[in-house]
């Protein structure tokens, strides 16, 4: 699996979790929620995230660009 689909997917469980949460437990993992969506729009523009960092130390690889 490259580091793009495992960021996806990632970012996609967070989300539905928090919601999940917030729904079940308390508004407040809707701060998470938002915590993730920010960071994905950040990474939107810089073309840098965490997230991606932390998965290449753990061995996924880049897809290859054409």
């Amino acid at each position: 699996m490259h580091v793009e689909r495992a960021l996806r997917l990632i970012a996609g469980t967070f989300v539905l979790l928090s919601v999940g949460l917030a729904a079940v437990h308390s508004l407040y993992w809707l701060l998470f929620t938002a915590f993730v969506g920010a960071n994905l729009l950040q990474s939107g523009f810089t073309d840098w995230c965490p997230m991606v960092w932390f998965l290449e130390k753990l061995g996924f690889r880049r897809c290859s660009k054409a």
